[in-house]
């Protein structure tokens, strides 16, 4: 047992997470300047109508690696965090192949739901004869490139910096194959072609530095051991269930409204939807990388510090949070409408009062966005999983509400939607806490 000083020996928590957060937003802010402009020439030289297309596309492949994918490096980072510490090779090496398994058969899966659902409700679905094939194949190359268990062996070992330079290729490919495509005559299966292609060059590179990162732990004598690995890690079946139906519920959080606007109000509504949403959605990305930066320092603590220290890092946290969701509210607010239409034209300024409720649930995720990785990082996972149905439910009730009022009437059940998440989240984790403070002051 380590003495009662060794957690001051550690680095200050929210020094890693900032440090993380650091190595993390050196990658994405490059990639948020680069995105900028693809993205510009994207919504410019499709024009509205094939840029709803290019979305609606982009979306339901999204849609579909959250419903058939696992998000496996919450796994990783949950219960690799103690056997790397320990240095204990075999075991993490048995989690890794644990969930590489996992994310094959999710990948596998995948193709098979995405080709149902083109080639077998094409018609019922009133799918665009023209890109059926095309979204097929590209969804199936998204499966494929968002395996996340390389990233979750990279994140655990502490190697952002590895991570920051991996994905600044996705950024810098798209922005180049958007001037190309641009001078050599701009359609969506070009578009689609070039993002495929860079995700899939972005994760072979995942794989390969996660291969060298932990040379010892990825050799295939770890193969197969699913029993041993189930008793090592106790609880590990229910928090991967867990964590994969609340991940597939965020992603029809995330990807639901834009599909619900292309088939309730057609392809040109999801056009503009779209792009207000893609700079709502760069807040909500901005949200994953704090969480992404959180939970290996959480599972960290929860096992190495007095639950006093572990419930004063998650309100640091939090407040930092909630201040930059109310500054992107603000800025969302006053730079909005310029925005919209120095990235796509004038044709998408109306889309500035979409953004401005879909900017009020970004502010509310925001201000969330430590809630779930503490859940995870003590074992209650299921809690989360809880308010995610809740927030769904009042989603989709709340989008039949307003859908008649167009994209902008969508964006306002998102906000709510959203607003019902913080409040009940916020809930949980302060009960959550105050447990674990009288069970220490118990013991």
């Amino acid at each position: 047992m380590q003495p009662a000083s060794e957690p001051a020996k550690r680095r200050d928590g929210l020094s890693n997470i900032l440090r993380n957060l650091a190595w993390i937003l050196g990658g994405k802010g490059f990639g948020a300047v680069c995105s900028f402009f693809y993205l510009a020439i994207l919504a410019r030289s499709l024009g509205l109508k094939d840029f709803g297309h290019f979305s609606l596309i982009f979306g339901t492949a999204q849609a579909l690696v959250a419903v058939a994918g696992f998000q496996t490096w919450q796994t990783l980072v949950r219960f690799g965090a103690q056997p790397v510490l320990e240095e204990d090779h075999p075991r993490f090496g048995r989690l890794i192949w644990f969930c590489t398994s996992a994310d094959v058969l999710g990948a596998i899966t995948g193709c098979v739901i995405a080709a149902l659902l083109y080639f077998g409700f094409a018609e019922i679905l009133e799918l665009n004869p023209e890109y059926v094939t095309m979204g097929f194949l590209f969804a199936c190359a998204l499966m494929w490139s968002r395996l996340t268990t390389p990233s979750g062996i990279v994140r655990v070992l502490g190697r952002f910096d590895v991570g920051m330079y991996i994905e600044a290729v996705v950024p810098t490919g798209r922005l180049i194959a958007s001037g190309i495509i641009l001078w050599t005559g701009a359609s969506v299966g070009k578009f689609l072609f070039a993002w495929a292609f860079f995700d899939l060059l972005s994760a072979a590179l995942y794989w390969i530095a996660a291969r060298r990162l932990a040379p010892q732990a990825f050799h295939r004598r770890h193969f197969g051991h699913w029993n041993q690995m189930l008793r090592e890690n106790e609880g590990v079946r229910s928090f991967f269930g867990v964590t994969y139906v609340a991940t597939t519920l965020d992603a029809a959080v995330r990807q639901g409204p834009l599909l619900a606007v292309g088939y309730f109000l057609g392809t040109s509504a999801a056009g503009l939807y779209r792009l207000a949403d893609q700079l709502a959605q760069g807040v909500k990305q901005f949200a994953v990388l704090i969480a992404r930066a959180v939970l290996p320092e959480f599972a960290i603590s929860s096992m190495a510090d007095e639950a006093h220290r572990f419930e004063g890092l998650v309100r640091k946290v939090t407040r930092i949070a909630a201040l930059a969701g109310v500054t992107v509210l603000v800025l969302a607010v006053f730079l909005g409408e310029p925005l919209l239409v120095l990235i796509g034209g004038f044709d998408y300024a109306r889309g500035a009062v979409v953004l401005i409720p879909l900017a009020v649930g970004a502010a509310f995720e925001l201000a969330s966005v430590s809630y779930e990785p503490m859940l995870y990082s003590t074992g209650h996972a299921k809690y989360a999983l809880r308010v995610r149905v809740l927030a769904l439910a009042v989603l989709v009730g709340a989008i039949l509400a307003f859908v008649s009022s167009g994209p902008v009437g969508v964006g306002w059940a998102v906000a709510l939607a959203m607003s019902i998440f913080y409040l009940a989240m916020s809930a949980t984790v302060w009960v959550i806490l105050r447990q674990l403070r009288r069970k220490a002051a118990a013991a």
